[in-house]
């Protein structure tokens, strides 16, 4: 396969065809151009507003523990159940039960005797 020039053919192009007309965007493309930005900037702005304020919300809810708990010792025979039925009558013994596991890191119920536990009271 050869190539072969053609004596009136040049490599740029002819100016007797016209200059391109501008180009012309339509309501999508203005949209586009626009909009998209914006969306991308707002998005980023909530994301930021929401990663700086969150730790300052998360901390200004906290609580003392320590001014709605009492401290306890846990005599022979005692049970969780016990316990719960006599700081926090008010409340279902399940739901107490659970907090006293909570508050002292508790991985199950049996307690030994002697054990100093937090207990919560009722408020």
């Amino acid at each position: 396969m050869s190539l072969a020039l053609q004596p009136g053919l040049s490599a740029t192009p002819s100016s007797t065809a016209g200059s391109a007309a501008p180009l012309r965007l339509t309501r999508r493309g203005r949209l586009v151009l626009v909009g998209l930005p914006v969306m991308l900037a707002t998005a980023a702005l909530i994301f930021l507003a929401a990663f700086f304020t969150a730790p300052a919300i998360a901390g200004s809810e906290t609580q003392d523990p320590a001014a709605h708990t009492l401290q306890v010792s846990v005599e022979t025979g005692e049970s969780l159940w016990g316990l719960a039925d006599r700081y926090v009558p008010d409340r279902d013994p399940r739901a107490v039960v659970a907090d006293i596991m909570e508050l002292n890191n508790l991985q199950e119920a049996t307690i030994p005797a002697g054990a100093q536990l937090y207990v919560p009271v009722s408020r």
